[in-house]
């Protein structure tokens, strides 16, 4: 089957814990929950493209242990295609997940099985890849594969939408195939020093980019983030990133493409539980683009999706289903 959209990356079983706040270092609280639920960015954004109305296929790897059920159900129940998963010996990836009463995680996670998302796998489902709308990438499986796949699926003709998290440096020869970059707002300050390092020169604008916030600092004690934001997305941009969307919570995101830069603002909602919410995003955002959609109208869609998915508790399992009023 010819998917409109290709998820290559990690699939996990998110481990659910529930406290009243953060535990600060060398502090034990007691908590809640325990559920064992699908998780892992790739598997999440692979639901969130199907459950957006994309045929979505899937290419990862799981375990030989009981986790692996686990770590497939979401896939299986939104109609993933999960033909190009492999079973490796060895547990299934694992992400500990701890939820605050405020709604905010932490998260934890051992990559177990995503070690095999290599090369190799990679070059295993060239034609998946080729062949695609759009190839969804994220840094959870490793670099090489990352590549390879931006490289495969660019050449095919193939739109790459690369999501650089976990935050890590990603070789601008790589960057400069997705269309868009994904990354939040932490993630691309540490993209961007990456980026420069690689050219060894700040292009113009670089200056505007963002710093990491400190843990817990509210989005409210940065009133200029929004334009901090357009600014670091345009230093990308001058460094050869054909369009790059910054998501920042509940400020919404801000994006840069050809034709200049636009903002979306979030959708206003209570929310319970953000795991997973990038993800949502990212693959709802996607699934827009597969459609034909452009990518501000694309990121509008992935807003309301995200929004969403905030209102309950866990990744996968709060992903509105097709035909569910979005806020």
């Amino acid at each position: 089957m010819v998917s409109d959209v290709v998820v290559v990356g990690s699939a996990n079983v998110d481990l659910l814990l529930e406290v009243p706040r953060h535990p600060a270092p060398g502090e034990t609280l007691l908590g809640g929950g325990g559920a064992s639920v699908p998780g892992g960015k790739g598997a999440n954004q692979a639901v969130a493209a199907a459950l957006s109305g994309a045929r979505t296929a899937f290419v990862g790897a799981v375990g030989d242990d009981a986790g692996a059920d686990v770590a497939l159900r979401g896939l299986r129940r939104a109609g993933v295609d999960i033909d190009a998963v492999a079973h490796v010996p060895g547990p299934t990836g694992l992400a500990v997940v701890t939820v605050a009463d405020s709604g905010e995680n932490t998260i934890v996670v051992v990559p177990g099985a995503n070690a095999a998302g290599d090369v190799t796998a990679v070059e295993g489902a060239s034609d998946r890849i080729r062949t695609a709308s759009v190839c969804v990438l994220q840094l959870e499986v490793a670099l090489e594969a990352v590549e390879r796949a931006a490289r495969l699926a660019h050449d095919g003709g193939c739109r790459v939408v690369l999501n650089a998290a976990p935050a890590a440096s990603v070789p601008l020869a790589t960057l400069r195939l997705a269309d868009p970059l994904v990354v939040n707002e932490h993630e691309a300050a540490i993209v961007l020093a990456g980026a420069l390092e690689d050219v060894g020169s700040v292009p113009e604008g670089a200056a505007g980019r963002i710093e990491p916030a400190a843990p817990g600092e509210s989005l409210d004690a940065a009133p200029d983030l929004v334009a901090q934001a357009t600014g670091t997305a345009r230093a990308l941009r001058g460094l050869g990133v054909r369009s790059v969307v910054v998501t920042l919570g509940g400020r919404g995101s801000v994006g840069v493409e050809p034709d200049g830069a636009w903002h979306v603002p979030a959708r206003i909602v209570e929310a319970v539980d953000t795991t997973g919410a990038g993800d949502a995003f990212v693959g709802a955002l996607a699934a827009g683009l597969a459609s034909g959609s452009d990518l501000r109208a694309a990121a509008e869609h992935a807003t309301r999706f995200a929004a969403a998915s905030v209102r309950s508790r866990g990744a996968q399992d709060s992903y509105p289903d097709p035909g569910e009023q979005l806020p």
